[in-house]
């Protein structure tokens, strides 16, 4: 189904058909749009499905019950004898974000097995810091149960997510803190264009976990009230989970088959600052460099939207705003907004579903402000949107980036096809 790359050599174009995600503030893409653009907050007390603390820094914390009906509907065929006790939260979160992905795009359990399918998946701690019982039994020499071994062996997020569709293809797991989910679209891109695989499965999913909790509170980066990205008064994140994918394909193979394009990964940047192990480089040396080599492929186009990391730190939202001046043409002009207030930071997941929201966004020409930005930070060197001011967006070229622990920066060009 694999088809040449045009006669010019030009490398073939990456569509885009098939969007999925869940977090707090939706089971679905479209439930997640709705609300991102009525600014609802759901973000409390973390909920004891999932693990308990003294401490009191609010979650974004996705439904207890993550396993969507149409996820079911796709494992009845694909995997006969699933459990869902059977695999991490993490899978789960992932299955549904596909499903709903594959379904829009008008790809079924039989097209699945037809096909190469690339999976690639970015998860910073997935389901590996939850075996804290068994480690303790086997300090003190006893003999616990072997299944918290076998759930960690099988937490390979794009493994596991093969076993379960019954496809075959590519498999990589990013783990570039939470640059992850934008790498892993950027490698799915990639492959589709170098003819590895017929379809790209590509995004990110992550569920929240008491070390990586305690982990954000013992450096002081949590804030105890709904974060405030790009705020004059923010003073930290929060933490959430969720999964957000994009289904992609060879634009000339989508046509063939029928399937309707929702837009195309134009372009794709990864660089490091070798800064700091977890803060950007002041001036956003590294996201510079990820800029100018993601808006290298595009060649001419306007930059209308940019859905920047903002995490609410004041050392992420303070490096990004200083890069875009300098390295993002007509920045000055773009509608510049944070996601995180509606997600929280939802780690490895953070970068698909940004893509999905940027996707969104352009294809609707319309961008809701920054959720919970009231009055800037008056220090920034270009101007992010306040949670009240909407926009309206002249064009359909967009970027989705991220700035991760350890210096990670990538970047996406997303365009959508309306």
């Amino acid at each position: 189904m694999t088809t040449p790359n045009p006669p010019d050599n030009r490398p073939p174009q990456v569509a885009v058909t098939g969007l999925g995600g869940i977090a707090a503030g939706g089971s679905d893409s479209a439930e997640l749009w709705r609300n991102l653009a009525a600014g609802v907050v759901r973000c409390g007390p973390v909920p004891e499905y999932l693990f308990r603390t003294i401490l009191n820094f609010p979650v974004f914390a996705a439904p207890q019950n993550c396993l969507s009906d149409r996820a079911r509907a796709l494992l009845a065929e694909t995997c006969p004898n699933f459990r869902a006790e059977s695999v991490s939260r993490t899978i789960l979160l992932t299955v549904t974000a596909a499903a709903e992905a594959l379904h829009q795009a008008g790809i079924g359990a039989a097209d699945l097995r037809k096909l190469r399918v690339g999976i690639a998946l970015g998860t910073t701690v997935g389901c590996t810091f939850h075996n804290e019982d068994y480690y303790v039994a086997w300090r003190d020499n006893l003999a616990p149960d072997l299944a918290p071994v076998h759930s960690y062996l099988g937490g390979n997020v794009a493994a596991a997510l093969h076993r379960l569709l019954g496809t075959r293809g590519p498999s990589a797991v990013v783990t570039n803190a939470c640059a992850s989910g934008t790498d892993a679209i950027g490698i799915g891109r990639n492959w589709l264009a170098a003819g590895h695989c017929d379809l790209a499965i590509g995004g990110g999913a992550d569920e929240l976990s008491r070390v990586a909790y305690n982990g954000f509170a013992s450096l002081m980066l949590a804030d105890t009230v709904p974060c405030r990205p790009f705020s004059r008064d923010r003073q930290g994140l929060n933490l959430g989970e969720g999964a957000g994918v994009l289904v992609m394909e060879r634009q000339e193979s989508a046509v063939v088959r029928g399937g309707k394009v929702l837009g195309r990964v134009r372009g794709y940047g990864s660089a490091a600052d070798a800064h700091h192990p977890t803060a950007p480089h002041p001036e956003g040396r590294g996201l510079k460099t990820a800029l100018a080599q993601a808006l290298r492929e595009v060649g001419a186009g306007e930059i209308v939207l940019v859905n920047a990391h903002g995490t609410g730190t004041k050392a992420n939202d303070q490096a990004e705003t200083a890069a875009l001046a300098v390295a993002l043409p007509g920045a000055a002009a773009a509608a510049i907004v944070s996601t995180k207030g509606f997600t929280g930071h939802t780690l490895g997941a953070a970068g698909g579903l940004e893509a999905v929201f940027t996707l969104l966004a352009l294809r609707d020409g319309f961008t809701p402000g920054t959720v919970g930005c009231g009055e800037l930070d008056p220090g920034f060197a270009v101007r992010p949107l306040l949670h009240s001011e909407g926009r309206r967006l002249s064009g359909r070229l967009g970027l989705s980036q991220s700035l991760a622990f350890g210096g990670g920066n990538s970047v996406l060009v997303l365009e959508a096809v309306v």
